[in-house]
C-alpha cells in the first residue's frame, strides 16, 4: 500500500512539473474579478505563485504528511487529521505574510504621502511625483514604484499605469491614495497639497491607534491558537503507544477525532471572530 501511494505522488509531481513549463493560452480570457485566493497571493507579496499553484502545494503538503503519518503510527484516521492541518498550512502563512505586510505598508503611507506633498509643491507634474518615489520614497516600496515608472515611460498611459500599481500593491489604503490622485488630475485643482497633508495626518493617527489595539488583541489569537493545538500535540504523543493507536483505529475512535477536529475548527474560528479587528476592505479595484 505505501508502494503504490509513494508511486501515485511521485507521477503527480512529475506530472505537475511537466505540466508547468507549458505556457497557458491567454486567448479568449475574459477579464474576471480576481478570487480571494488571489487576492490573497498578491496582499502576501507572492506574485509567481499561481491559484492552482497554490492549491498544489497544499494538496501536496497534505498528501505528504498523511503518508508520513501513516507510516509511523498505521493509523488512517490519524494521518488524515494531521494531513488536513498541513493542506491548510501554505494559506495560514499566506495569511500571515499579508497580515505583516499590511501592517508594514501602514507604517509606511504617511511618509509615502508626504514626499508626494514636498513633489507636488516643488512643482513637479503628478507622474513624475510618483515615479521619484522609485529612488526618494519608503526603501521597501521603491520597486514597485520603479515599475510604475516603467510602466508610465513605456506607454505614456497614466490610468494604466495607475491600475497596475494598485493591482501590485494590493492594499486598500493605496486604493484610496492613487484613487485621490486620479480625481485629482481628471479634474484639476489647487488644493492637492492640502488634501495630501490632511490625509497623511489621518493615516499617521489611524496606524497609531491600530498599532495600540493589535497590541492589546495579540493576547486573545495566542491563547485561542494555544487551546487549539495543545489537544493535537497530545493526539501526537499518543500516536507512539500502540494501544492508542488501535483504538483511534476502530469507528468510535475516528468518530471522536472527527468530533475534536470539528470542536477545535468551530471554536478556533468564533475566536478569532470575537477578537478581530475590523479589516479595511478594497473597494476602489
Amino acid at each position: 500500500m505505501i508502494s503504490a501511494l509513494l508511486g501515485v505522488t511521485t507521477g503527480t509531481g512529475l506530472f505537475l512539473i511537466w505540466w508547468s513549463l507549458w505556457e497557458s493560452p491567454q486567448v479568449g480570457r475574459r477579464n474576471r474579478k480576481p478570487s480571494r485566493v488571489a487576492d490573497l497571493l498578491v496582499a502576501a507579496g507572492v506574485d509567481k505563485v499561481s491559484v492552482s499553484g497554490l492549491l498544489g502545494t497544499c494538496a501536496g503538503l497534505g498528501l505528504f504528511v498523511v503518508l508520513v503519518f501513516f507510516a509511523v503510527s498505521r493509523s488512517w484516521p490519524i494521518a488524515a487529521c494531521f494531513g488536513l492541518f498541513a493542506g491548510w498550512l501554505p494559506v495560514t502563512i499566506l495569511r500571515w505574510r499579508a497580515k505583516k505586510r499590511t501592517a508594514m505598508l501602514r507604517q509606511l503611507w504617511p511618509d509615502v504621502v508626504d514626499h508626494l506633498r514636498s513633489a507636488i509643491r516643488a512643482g513637479l507634474p503628478l507622474p513624475e511625483a510618483l515615479i521619484q518615489l522609485g529612488d526618494k520614497g519608503p526603501e521597501e516600496l521603491r520597486p514597485v514604484f520603479r515599475e510604475f515608472g516603467a510602466d508610465y515611460r513605456a506607454g505614456g498611459q497614466f490610468d494604466g499605469s495607475l491600475n497596475k500599481l494598485k493591482h501590485r500593491l494590493a492594499d486598500p489604503v493605496a486604493d484610496r491614495i492613487v484613487e485621490a490622485l486620479r480625481l485629482t488630475r481628471e479634474v484639476g485643482g489647487s488644493d492637492l497639497g492640502k488634501l495630501l497633508g490632511t490625509l497623511g495626518e489621518f493615516l499617521r493617527e489611524s496606524a497609531r491607534t491600530r498599532s495600540e489595539l493589535e497590541a492589546r488583541q495579540s493576547w486573545t489569537i495566542n491563547a485561542a491558537r494555544l487551546a487549539v493545538a495543545a489537544p493535537w500535540i497530545v493526539m501526537i504523543l499518543l500516536a507512539t503507544r500502540p494501544e492508542a493507536v488501535q483504538a483511534y483505529n476502530t469507528p468510535a475512535g475516528a468518530g471522536v477525532l472527527l468530533g475534536g477536529l470539528v470542536v477545535s475548527l468551530v471554536c478556533y474560528s468564533i475566536m478569532l471572530k470575537i477578537g478581530a479587528l475590523p479589516q479595511e476592505e478594497r473597494v476602489l479595484r
